[in-house]
């Protein structure tokens, strides 16, 4: 079956569209790790599912650390049994912002702020092991942390061990599925997740 593809209209109809957090749905479920990213893009608005573009390397990269065990395509949107998936293992994904762009650069400095209050409550609520923010940029100014660098952070967030990882987008040319997977699998142990 080919891959879904949408016109350039078609994607700017989900403009500040919101994709639900993935969390877990049942008294059961750990949420041992939460994956933040910056904000969604119009793809992952379209399809409601995090880190959806085609040319993002988010899913991949999870399963070349062993952060998950299936392949999950999330172009056409995420099955259920993906999601299931996911929070079987503990995994989580919200974003800082959670209103869709075309880019990231759309965003204020207002708003990344906003959403680093929201964030925090969130954490708070949901009470995760680790959270991992996907993006340095995003993270210096949502937290006003001018200096900070990728890694774990030298503060918690909300009782939540934190860690800056690099952003999975095809924009961000110098990473690579192996040195994000080598990321990702640093988090995840962190967490518990393997």
């Amino acid at each position: 079956m080919p891959r879904r593809t949408f016109t350039r209209a078609e994607l700017e109809s989900f403009r500040d569209a919101v994709v639900p957090d993935l969390l877990p749905d049942s008294p059961g479920q750990e949420l041992k790790l939460l994956f933040v990213g910056i904000n969604p893009g119009l793809w992952t608005a379209a399809t409601q599912t995090h880190f959806a573009h085609p040319g993002n390397r988010f899913y991949p990269a999870l399963l070349r650390g062993g952060v998950i065990t299936e392949p999950v395509d999330p172009a056409d949107g995420m099955s259920e049994a993906d999601r299931a998936m996911m929070r079987e293992r503990g995994i989580g994904i919200t974003n800082v912002v959670p209103r869709a762009t075309a880019k990231a650069s759309e965003l204020s400095t207002e708003e990344l702020r906003a959403g680093g209050a929201r964030l925090t409550a969130l954490v708070a609520r949901e009470r995760p092991r680790v959270v991992a923010i996907a993006g340095i940029t995003a993270y210096r100014t949502a937290f006003a942390r001018p200096k900070a660098v990728p890694g774990r952070q030298d503060e918690d967030l909300a009782g939540a061990r934190l860690w800056v990882v690099p952003n999975p987008s095809g924009l961000n040319a110098h990473e690579t599925v192996a040195s994000l997977a080598a990321a990702y699998r640093e988090v995840a142990l962190a967490a518990g997740v393997i």
